[in-house]
């Protein structure tokens, strides 16, 4: 190896590895989970209406706010990371 070789090495080794880089998807969002966004792009629905909402929930695109008094029930809103996954399809609001 030149020494050329070794000093690119030594530059290398001595830069810390950047971390990385955070996503809001981990993974691909099935049809399901895509129109169940679509649908509270305009309006919360209720928490228990699609079973898609745990898995949006835990990735953190949707969010449960209080729902009407008199029903007792809880709804399903987008947060703004579920927003910027709408709006990267060119949906924006």
């Amino acid at each position: 190896m030149s020494w050329t070789g070794s000093k690119k090495q030594a530059a290398t080794e001595a830069q810390p590895a950047r971390p990385a880089k955070r996503t809001i998807l981990r993974r691909l969002l099935s049809h399901h989970e895509l129109a169940t966004l679509l649908l509270l792009l305009h309006a919360p629905i209720d928490a228990h209406a699609k079973p898609e909402v745990a898995t949006l929930q835990e990735a953190g695109l949707v969010e449960q706010v209080p729902g009407d008094a008199t029903a007792g029930t809880a709804q399903i809103r987008l947060t703004p990371e579920g927003n910027a996954v709408l709006q990267g399809l060119g949906l924006a609001r």
